[in-house]
């Protein structure tokens, strides 16, 4: 007779842990200022964040070079 109310009890905290997780993520969701989200067209491609990313790193290879040929 001890099975029914283990079952029963864990269904009780399964929908306690449920009924916390969406509190908690309408609290997270509410800190959040929907006036600082950048829209997606103001945002650079990832392909040119990482073309700048090449151009600063070739820059660098490149002073790199210029510095190891005058010593």
């Amino acid at each position: 007779m001890a099975l029914p109310s283990v079952w029963s009890e864990m269904r009780v905290g399964i929908l306690l842990l449920s009924v916390l997780s969406l509190l908690s993520a309408r609290l997270v969701g509410a800190g959040q200022d929907p006036g600082n989200v950048i829209p997606a067209e103001s945002r650079p491609c990832v392909d040119c964040h990482a073309f700048e990313f090449m151009q600063r790193a070739l820059q660098d290879l490149k002073k790199t070079a210029y510095n190891l040929d005058t010593r």
